[in-house]
Formats: structure tokens, sequence, C-alpha cells
């Protein structure tokens, strides 16, 4: 993954450990206090929140574990690979799209940033400028022209 992208992870832990789950663990006490807990669905409601953050607090801490920091500066243009920016075109219609292809945990298509283990991104990986990748997607399969390449 890219070095913002852990950077984004790390302060998304830290947050959830250093603000989110005091703020639980003040809302099972104030709700702990309010008597009897077996009938006390404010105390319910957020020993499931504690779960759940707990839950995602774990899951972002695997993922740091595993996480392997990309050097940017190693990265080529010649080929796609991951870090990549690449411009596309549809050869059926004609469409243009731009995606960076990034790691699991950093994907967001509102940012043009497609996960490395979707279709797309494995049917373009080691392709070059001028190649036309033939995609298999759920739709069918899809022809992709790869226009170019950058960071």
């Amino acid at each position: 993954m890219s070095e913002e992208g852990y950077n984004k992870l790390v302060a998304e832990l830290r947050q959830l450990e250093a603000v989110e789950r005091p703020k639980i663990v003040a809302a099972i006490a104030e709700a702990r206090d309010k008597g009897d807990l077996s009938e006390n669905a404010e105390y319910d409601a957020a020993k499931e929140a504690q779960g759940l953050l707990e839950m995602k607090i774990n899951k972002l801490k695997a993922v740091i574990a595993d996480a392997k920091i990309i050097d940017e500066s190693k990265l080529k243009t010649d080929s796609v690979q991951i870090l990549n920016k690449v411009e596309l075109k549809n050869v059926k219609n004609g469409a243009k799209m731009t995606y960076t292809i990034v790691s699991e945990s950093e994907a967001n298509l509102k940012e043009g940033k497609i996960s490395v283990n979707t279709p797309i991104a494995q049917g373009l990986l080691g392709h070059k400028v001028g190649d036309v990748a033939e995609i298999k997607v759920p739709q069918g399969v899809i022809s992709l022209e790869i226009v170019s390449i950058s960071f």
C-alpha cells in the first residue's frame, strides 16, 4: 500500500482507540448506573456498539500489521502495476476512464481508486500502453485499451 494509505489507517486506529473507545466506555457506565441490566436496552446497545468497535479496531490492527509500504520511487510506468494511474478506453463504445490501482484497504471508486484484487485491475496488471486487455467481468467480457500509465 502507499505510505499515504498506511498513514490514514494509523490515524483512524488512533481515533478509534483514543476517542471512540472512551465514549463507549462512558456510555456503558452511564447505562449501568441506571439500574437493572437485564431489561436495560441502553446498556445492551452500548455493549453491542463496544463489540463492533473492538472488532473494527482489531481488523485495522491486522491490516496495519500485514501492510507493506511500496517505495513509490521504484515504481515504473512501462507496464501496469499497483499504485499506477491507468487511462483506459473501452474499445466497444469509446468511453474513457482513469483508475489508480491501489491496495484493498485504499480502494475508493469515487476517487477513481480500484483495488488490485478487482477483475479490472487483475486484467490490466502487466499490460503496456497500447495493449488491449480482455477482461472478464460479471456482465461478460470487456475490451479495454491502455492509453497511458502514470503515477
